[in-house]
């Protein structure tokens, strides 16, 4: 997938040995889109790399010590991944970078701007299956105001589900823009940033229905018009 050198140019974070598929396919988004992806992992950090935008993609559940909580449950936790990604996202946020977190990249924004995490979910359901699919079985409702909804333009729509824990507490500053039918949130916004957005739901599964293309779109557009303004 060759992209013009001109092209933004986005990091996308994963771990060393898992998450290779979603990585690609969300760089097959960002290609569709006008882009590059670069891989930022652990074993590659590509500390001179200077991305337009940044996307931290799903995988291993974020260790607790990092929002200052005991282990509740016993999952699989990938330290070397949390601290790239804490550094990628700190960096990110202090440059003004456009960011793009998914599933697990939303918790992780969501903990290094202040905020904390569900360790696990399936307690919390009762109108909907705790079941992981990548097929769209679970209905998203979306704020009316909210740069989600005018990029999905709905206010409703199915989504995909592939994760066991989730944002409890909001960090300050950002807002809760879309929920499951269980109230669990799906989809947070920084509204004083250019563009952060975090989705719960994994949208490179979904790249079949131009909604969740969209996203990835709306990222690289912000990232083109970083680059713009910087340059004068």
């Amino acid at each position: 997938m060759a992209a013009r050198a001109s092209a933004p140019l986005i990091a996308v974070t994963g771990g060393n040995r898992s998450g290779h598929a979603p990585r690609r396919l969300v760089a097959l988004a960002l290609w569709l889109a006008g882009a590059r992806a670069v891989s930022v992992t652990p074993r590659n950090p590509r500390a001179d790399l200077r991305p337009d935008a940044v996307v931290i993609t799903g995988g291993h559940d974020v260790d607790p010590v990092l929002y200052a909580a005991a282990p509740e449950v016993h999952p699989r936790y990938d330290r070397d991944r949390d601290r790239l990604e804490s550094v990628v996202i700190d960096q990110a946020l202090a440059l003004g970078l456009p960011l793009l977190g998914i599933c697990r990249g939303a918790q992780l924004l969501n903990v290094r701007l202040g905020g904390s995490l569900y360790q696990e979910l399936r307690s919390r359901r009762v109108r909907t299956s705790n079941r992981w699919t990548v097929l769209p079985l679970k209905t998203l409702r979306v704020c009316a105001d909210s740069r989600l909804a005018e990029l999905l333009g709905t206010r409703q729509t199915r989504i995909n589900s592939l994760h066991n824990q989730g944002i409890d507490r909001v960090a300050d500053g950002l807002r809760v823009v879309g929920r499951d039918l269980d109230a669990i949130v799906q989809a947070i916004e920084l509204p004083t940033h250019p563009f952060l957005i975090g989705v719960q739901w994994h949208p490179e599964f979904l790249l079949y229905k131009p909604s969740q293309l969209r996203l990835f779109r709306a990222l690289v557009r912000a990232a083109r018009e970083r680059r713009r303004v910087l340059a004068g």
